[in-house]
């Protein structure tokens, strides 16, 4: 903690004054009741002021940090008003008003650092906060592991934990389209891209539990994105040492057709190559998306949202050694490769979405979706390693030179797994809302088709004998006796899966505010209900039905302080998919029944100024009480699942994250989280889960050099206390419950406006061709520490042991990038 407590200071001494001047930019379409652009709308904001054009488009720039009132006037319509908008120094914001034909005020759209301030419990999180921070897997991921509640040990992987839960009990959306991620994928370095791509976002929700009734079926969080609309033509570039991005925007003449586009590209093998595992590696990740959206009619509007995402994992691994133990035990474990793994990764998604407006008060929706994925792992991995004792005597010429050998082992890993998975989607969704209510519902029909075929085995060989599984039933005589039994892996698979589910879900959620004794109040009450059926070849067809009710209720009191109070919860149960329903043999189990959790969420939020800056503290306490659970194991992002309900569990823990300008036209936030989580399988006693993540920091800052502006700081600080182990293949969870070490990481980015909205050239410079242009340099795991994300258990073939060797993460990496936009 020490190095973290220092470097935060090195941060506050650079940390610059005040900057007077500095504005931002808010930019929309205007529309009327029927969803016609309106001309010759007077905007103004003080002393400025525009007009929207033709196509109803505006743009207006306004003072940066600091409360602004913006109205919009129009001869026909009446005036509407935007209050307490505060955006941050070279912010662009859109808005697109809707003027009616009565006169109200918005008073509940706070624009700040720290997000829209929202009765419901989602948390906003700027799209240019997510572009500009550094790390090795940047995105929207990589900033989301920063909030107290989220984790994840693995830079190498966009996968993350929610307050206790694991990547498969999260939800996510992109433009109302649920995202499905693949299943094969074992490690963080097999992994590509984020499906969500940081370009193409406009808004950024994020809950992180007790979440309303007409998000889905999960036990954790949801992660509601949308994708832009562009209102001009654009193209942007953006490059590193680490991979490319193309991404182009367009409007057609009239204004109706819109579409955004983005191409990526990375290569993770200056990462990969910084871990303690030499090799040879060679992982390409590619992808394309688009988002279009056409203006039929003044009432109906249409969107397609389509991607194609190809990953290739290849793995030619040389050597590795590692030294482990304590200062009194040193040992070192030497491995020498031959083999290679070559993993091939494919999906694609095409989705629909018709958006139809009856009127002011009702809306309807259409969408259907499209996921198609492939997966393939070839591998065969030979693997010869020598586990020794060191000399810990400090006054040794070479105090690290082995004394014992312990064990000496060839170990053969071979896999042949191929899986392809379709999921087809339509579901409609409604709202209806009149003054201060509103009601929404939704039905949703599920197809999911899964064709997966599995062959791993591992075999271990020593000194002449080969290991054989635990109760195989053959003893281990060798050499005074010879042996004749068959050679068994010491652990494999052989399986053969073709299964379909159909899943029909509804839900309907009533929603009001008002007021009472001067107090402002929000809530909703709604349920969810499904049932889904699992079928297949040599499948019993098994049906399942669910009924989960959730609620939440905001008060905002009437006092001088800004304070907003909130509570939620539910029943919240989440239906197994095809991983939840196989076993580590392979094997399908249909009659598996969803997870259950009642949770409960107490929050409190705070706003306050403090240096004539906008803050805010935000902190909640949860419980969640989990029955029917199936218990799993993790390694890396690999989950095995029991396939059966015979553990009940409980999460609770409490979380604070302050929010602010600390320097002037920045965002920067400071977050702590405690949790625990234990699990008791088959009334045999609780034991620590494998996310019981205890302790969380995260630190996010901003900052600028006073003396010249356009050099822009970035920072993410991390520190986790360590995760539970795991433990070795047939051993049981309860003999093993030792922990990783503790997870420290830091990420710095610098960066240089060449161009920017504050900074333009004339025509006789070439920079005048862009409309930004910025490069810089960003330093991951700034101060090499070694963390682990699981361990590789390892056999001392002269004492029978087994000993948990960890598998450490990357090192210190530098990354060169460039961004410019046309």
């Amino acid at each position: 903690m020490k190095t973290f407590e220092l470097l935060f200071l090195v941060v506050i001494s650079w940390s610059s004054s005040v900057l007077q001047g500095q504005t931002a930019t808010i930019t929309g379409v205007i529309f009327d009741e029927n969803q016609i652009p309106i001309p010759q709308v007077n905007i103004s904001s003080g002393s400025t002021g525009t007009f929207s054009n033709e196509q109803g488009f505006y743009l207006l720039e306004i003072t940066a940090d600091k409360e602004t009132n913006i109205t919009f006037s129009h001869l026909g319509n009446q005036k509407l008003i935007l209050e307490n908008l505060i955006l941050n120094t070279n912010e662009h914001y859109e808005f697109n008003p809707v003027l009616k034909t009565k006169v109200f005020t918005i008073a509940e759209v706070v624009v700040t650092p720290s997000g829209n301030r929202r009765a419901e419990g989602i948390t906003t999180i700027s799209p240019k906060t997510v572009r500009n921070i550094p790390g090795a897997n940047a995105g929207i991921e990589n900033i989301l592991k920063l909030l107290p509640g989220v984790t994840s040990n693995n830079e190498l992987s966009t996968q993350y934990m929610v307050r206790g839960g694991n990547f498969d009990e999260n939800l996510v959306y992109a433009n109302g389209i649920e995202i499905y991620r693949p299943f094969l994928i074992r490690s963080g370095q097999q992994e590509g891209l984020s499906f969500i791509n940081s370009d193409m976002v406009e808004n950024l929700k994020f809950s992180a539990g007790g979440f309303q009734a007409k998000y889905g079926d999960k036990l954790s969080s949801v992660l509601d994105i949308t994708y832009k609309t562009p209102v001009s033509f654009g193209i942007k570039v953006k490059a590193s040492l680490l991979g490319t991005a193309f991404t182009l925007e367009g409007v057609s003449k009239n204004k109706k057709l819109a579409s955004i586009t983005s191409i990526r590209s990375r290569d993770n093998s200056a990462l990969v190559n910084s871990q303690n595992t030499k090799g040879n590696y060679n992982p390409l990740f590619f992808d394309i998306q688009q988002f279009s959206t056409l203006v039929l009619s003044p009432k109906l509007k249409v969107s397609y949202l389509g991607n194609l995402s190809v990953n290739n994992y290849r793995n030619e691994p040389f050597s590795r050694q590692t030294k482990f133990g304590t200062l009194t035990d040193i040992k070192t474990l030497t491995v020498y490769y031959a083999g290679q793994e070559k993993d091939r990764y494919t999906t694609a998604l095409n989705s629909l979405k018709a958006d139809y407006q009856i009127n002011e008060h009702t809306n309807l929706k259409l969408i259907s979706s499209l996921y198609y994925n492939k997966e393939q792992e070839y591998s065969d991995i030979i693997a010869q390693y020598k586990l020794e004792d060191l000399n810990p005597e400090t006054d040794s010429d070479n105090p690290l030179t082995p004394t014992t050998i312990n064990g000496l082992a060839t170990q053969f890993n071979r896999a042949r797994n191929i899986l392809d998975a379709k999921i087809f989607n339509i579901e409609h969704k409604g709202r209806y809302s009149k003054n201060d209510n509103a009601l929404d519902w939704g039905l949703k029909y599920e197809h999911t088709d899964i064709r997966d075929h599995i062959r791993e085995s591992e075999f271990i060989d020593s000194l002449g004998f080969t290991l054989r599984p635990p109760g195989s039933g053959y003893d281990r005589n060798e050499p005074a006796t010879a042996y004749e039994a068959p050679v068994l892996p010491i652990e494999g698979i052989t399986a053969q899966n073709n299964v379909q589910t159909n899943k029909l879900s509804s839900f309907v959620q009533y929603s009001r505010r008002g007021q009472w004794l001067g107090h402002s109040l929000y809530f909703n009450l709604g349920s969810r209900v499904s049932h889904w059926v699992v079928d297949g070849i040599d499948i019993e067809r098994i049906s399942h039905t669910i009924i989960s009710p959730r609620g939440q209720f905001s008060m905002k009191p009437n006092w001088e302080k800004d304070i907003l109070f909130r509570i939620s919860g539910g029943v919240y149960q989440q239906p197994p998919f095809y991983r939840e329903l196989r076993d580590s043999d392979g094997v399908v189990h249909p009659e598996v029944e969803a997870q259950k959790s009642l949770q409960i969420v107490m929050g409190t939020q705070y706003g306050f100024k403090l240096w004539q800056r906008p803050f805010t503290l935000l902190g909640e306490t949860y419980y969640k009480n989990l029955q029917n659970v199936n218990p799993y194991t993790l390694e890396d992002v690999r989950i095995r699942y029991a396939a059966q309900n015979n553990a009940s569990a409980y999460v609770y823990g409490a979380e604070l994250r302050l929010n602010g300008a600390f320097v002037p036209g920045t965002e920067s936030w400071f977050s702590l989280g405690y949790l625990k989580t234990e699990e008791n399988i088959d009334n045999r006693g609780y034991i620590s889960r494998p996310t019981d993540q205890r302790l969380k920091m995260g630190i996010l800052f901003q900052d600028y050099m006073p003396e010249v502006p356009d050099v822009k700081m970035y920072l993410n600080l991390t520190y986790n206390t360590g995760l539970p182990g795991g433990s070795p293949s047939y051993a049981s969870p309860y003999e093993y419950q030792n922990r990783l070490r503790d997870y420290k990481r830091a990420d710095l980015g610098i960066s240089y406006i060449f161009v920017g909205a504050n900074k333009q050239y004339d025509n006789n410079s070439f920079l005048r061709l862009f409309k930004e242009l910025n490069g810089g340099f960003e330093i991951y795991n700034l101060f090499n520490n070694q963390n682990s994300i699981t361990n590789t258990w390892v056999r001392d073939l002269v004492n029978n042991q087994q000993f948990a060797v960890p598998n450490f993460m990357t090192g210190r990496i530098l990354n060169v990038k460039i961004e410019m936009r046309f």
